[in-house]
């Protein structure tokens, strides 16, 4: 199938892209360059530009006979979503807005929308079913949740059929550590981590050690790349089946961010500091997802849930390239 990746230079894109021409299908990156990386892309065909262009949206999927289309392509910083939400509800619903109409134009059907578990906001229980309310806190969540529902009232149209895939934290470096994280600046968990192992960091901080859990931190559901795109392979090949599919992916299993912390210690085998500080508003003690419907109707199993694999992919990755890709 000839899949159009848009967002196919970033982290989880890249790693996509990597999956599907494995599997003989024939990705095509769409990617304006602002948060991806060339170095990321390897040997797949590339058209650089911006999803708020309409009309080389509509000349892509025509040109490239496009059959399916992939979305990556979103902000994903929460806290910039609350201080510039406009830039957030430009890319991440207007721009979406703007892909699907492009589909509309070429009549392309198929579509696998990144999503994010920020749609459930606060959730009273865990673990998080894909029936919970929805009550995103910011701007990020509020626009993937519009987004998602945008894909639901177009399906009833009939001319699209959609997965929204509402990811819990995506990890590790893909393909035994040949794909990773290379955010700027990152801020996600595990690379902060390596980096304060790699002596990049001055130190790791704890926000919070008071909370109810057993060791007084966060809790937080992990899934490696691997099997996150993997899921995707899967509702993607269902679309034909499927006019609307939604899945959480996590693994189900939480670990602490003092579990984290340990872990990388003992895959890299440094030593650094940490300081421990008060909480962050608005972050919750757990969140873990429950992922038995993508289990039972995709047929998906994490085949790498184990923190240990997720840390030593991403250790080798950044390990190997400590600057980063070179664009």
């Amino acid at each position: 199938m000839r899949t159009l990746v848009c967002g196919g230079a970033g982290y989880i894109g890249s790693n996509m892209t990597a999956l599907l021409a494995a599997e003989g299908h024939t990705p095509v990156v769409f990617d304006n360059f602002s948060k991806g990386h060339r170095g990321a892309v390897q040997d797949a065909q590339v058209v650089t530009g911006d999803l708020g262009d309409y009309d080389l949206l509509v000349r892509t999927l025509e040109e490239q006979h496009i059959e399916a289309v992939m979305h990556f392509a979103a902000w994903i910083e929460v806290g910039e979503s609350v201080e510039a939400p406009l830039k957030y509800y430009r890319n991440n619903l207007a721009n979406t807005q703007n892909l699907l109409s492009a589909m509309e134009a070429a009549a392309i059907q198929r579509f696998v929308f990144s999503s994010t578990a920020a749609v459930y906001g606060m959730p009273e229980t865990v673990p998080i079913t894909e029936a919970m309310p929805k009550n995103p806190i910011n701007p990020y969540g509020q626009t993937k949740w519009a987004a998602e529902r945008m894909c639901h009232y177009q399906s009833q149209t009939g001319r699209l059929h959609y997965a929204a895939l509402r990811y819990f934290n995506a990890c590790g470096a893909g393909d035994d550590g040949a794909r990773g994280e290379d955010h700027r600046p990152e801020s996600h968990l595990i690379p902060l981590i390596i980096q304060a192992a790699m002596g990049r960091r001055d130190d790791i901080k704890i926000f919070g050690t008071d909370y109810e859990t057993p060791d007084g931190t966060c809790i937080r559901d992990y899934i490696h790349i691997d099997d996150l795109c993997r899921a995707h392979l899967l509702a993607l090949n269902k679309l034909d089946t499927y006019a609307e599919q939604v899945y959480n992916l996590g693994n189900g299993q939480g670990y602490s961010v003092r579990e984290v912390i340990e872990t990388v210690k003992r895959v890299s085998g440094k030593k650094f500091k940490v300081v421990e500080t008060d909480r962050r508003p608005g972050d919750p003690a757990v969140l873990t997802s429950d992922a038995s419907k993508a289990r039972t109707e995709l047929g998906w199993t994490p085949e790498k849930p184990g923190l240990e694999t997720m840390v030593e992919t991403a250790w080798k990755w950044h390990t190997s390239h400590p600057d980063g890709y070179r664009d």
